[in-house]
């Protein structure tokens, strides 16, 4: 007996009848829905497992595909799909029956997104399953069907790729060295590309960058590989042009060491690339400009510099100087230190307007010369802009006498006490401040001596300030308004 699907399309009993009868439905797409329903239970997979259920629908896609027809694709791909998630009988049944094979010349015949998306959720739920099921997965789809599905710029697409990938290479070292080889880091470059673009709504993206930039120390690499400039392979050049796609990874990058800044293991090598990074981006930015919005901002330069600074704050913050005197270790903070970090940051708050609480209490009766010199300062590119470098010092500055020393030697301090201010452009601003004091002055004899000594003159008086006992004045010199304790 033979069943007409569709004019000109007969599909062949052996295929249609135990379908029919395991959904007690009379046509094959009510009783693909049916099954697809029953599959999403545990008891409905295992059920269906005995019946040997994911054979029958491989003969199906592989009887339409000879057939050159495309319908129940989506549907058939569906019910696999669900009945490969975590039925380790019908994972096995799959892989056994040459199932991988089957989906990857079905994602070569049809580009629906739709479908795209399921096999790869298919391929997902199978790739849980164990080495060989991963194994024989990577060896069909890496690399050029990976490529071609990642340079498909849809999110829907992005998530279960990241997934598929992640869970092919989670455990095996021979996988991880080819995704972090010449050819895998151009489908990672194609997967930035499109997150970049549409956004991503799962971890995976997340996961499989942590992969490759924290645990394989492949960010240089990647990070200069995505840009926008075919020049650019270094730090050697002084302005660089930074891409979307290089702000977009560090940002994910920065989330990820926030969120699981226990987790994740910094090396020396990426410490110092970000370093470097934001050394070369605070050149390429323009300062004269206030920022109207928090990162991201959607200017690459500003996002690069942002995002640089974030993270390291957390890498400053992970790396606690105690637990780095272990005989061999590198202290990442201290390396940064040793390579100007301080210098810098200080250098671009000297060069940075005061807080608005403080600009407004600057007295009116200062001459023209002097508010011209005020314009002339640079400005805050994003809101927290000013917090994260007062944060980066602060984390730096705990249990460190060397970088607290620094601070004083570079004439930091009343600098630095005049950030400790409440600021609506940089939220947590004060408490940030806060912190920082509490690590250059709690166990530093010589920046508290220097604080205590200071001779106070020209004060303008701030009733906000006053309330945290502090206090405007402005330097006789410079005729730069400073923050002290009153």
């Amino acid at each position: 007996m033979e069943d007409t699907i569709l004019p000109g399309l007969v599909l062949p009993e052996h295929i249609l009848q135990p379908l029919l009868d395991s959904a007690k439905c009379s046509t094959l797409d009510d009783a693909l829905e049916s099954l697809i329903k029953i599959a999403r239970t545990e008891s409905g997979r295992s059920e269906l497992a005995s019946k040997n259920t994911v054979l029958v629908v491989l003969e199906l896609i592989r009887f339409l595909l000879n057939s050159l027809a495309r319908c129940f694709f989506l549907l058939s791909l569906k019910l696999l799909r669900n009945l490969c998630a975590g039925e380790l009988r019908n994972q096995n049944s799959f892989i056994t029956n040459n199932g991988v094979e089957v989906i990857s010349n079905v994602l070569n015949s049809d580009s629906d997104n739709g479908i795209v998306r399921t096999g790869l959720q298919l391929l997902g739920n199978v790739s849980l399953a164990g080495e060989e099921h991963q194994r024989l997965i990577w060896l069909l789809f890496f690399p050029d069907q990976f490529m071609e599905i990642a340079r498909i710029r849809k999110s829907e697409i992005c998530d279960p790729l990241c997934m598929v990938i992640y869970n092919c290479c989670s455990g095996s070292n021979e996988r991880v060295g080819e995704l972090c080889g010449v050819q895998g880091l151009r489908i990672v470059e194609e997967i930035i590309k499109t997150a970049s673009i549409v956004g991503f709504g799962e971890d995976w993206l997340k996961w499989l960058l942590s992969e490759v930039c924290f645990e394989e120390h492949q960010f240089p690499a990647l990070f200069y590989q995505i840009s926008s400039d075919d020049l650019i392979d270094d730090l050697r050049c002084e302005n660089p042009i930074f891409s979307e796609e290089q702000a977009f990874l560090l940002g994910v990058l920065s989330e990820v060491l926030s969120q699981h800044i226990d987790e994740v293991s910094v090396s020396y090598e990426f410490a110092m690339c970000v370093l470097g990074i934001l050394k070369k981006a605070v050149g390429s930015v323009d300062f004269f400009s206030t920022g109207k919005s928090a990162l991201p901002t959607g200017v690459p330069e500003i996002d690069v510099l942002g995002y640089s600074l974030t993270i390291l704050r957390d890498v400053c913050a992970k790396y606690d100087p105690r637990s780095s005197k272990n005989e061999g270790s590198i202290d990442i903070v201290d390396s940064m230190l040793s390579s100007g970090l301080l210098e810098l940051l200080l250098n671009i708050l000297r060069d940075l307007e005061p807080p608005e609480i403080i600009r407004k209490s600057i007295s009116q009766n200062e001459n023209e010369d002097t508010s011209r010199a005020q314009d002339q300062l640079k400005r805050c590119p994003y809101k927290g802009f000013r917090r994260d470098i007062i944060a980066i010092i602060g984390n730096c500055s705990y249990e460190r006498k060397h970088a607290q020393d620094e601070v004083r030697q570079r004439d930091g301090i009343l600098l630095l006490m005049q950030q400790c201010v409440i600021d609506e452009d940089n939220p947590f601003l004060k408490e940030w401040g806060t912190w920082l004091s509490k690590n250059l002055f709690e166990t530093n004899v010589e920046n508290s001596r220097e604080v205590a000594e200071l001779v106070l003159q020209d004060t303008v008086d701030v009733p906000e300030l006053a309330k945290n006992g502090l206090r405007v004045m402005l330097d006789p010199k410079t005729r730069r308004p400073k923050l002290v304790n009153a």
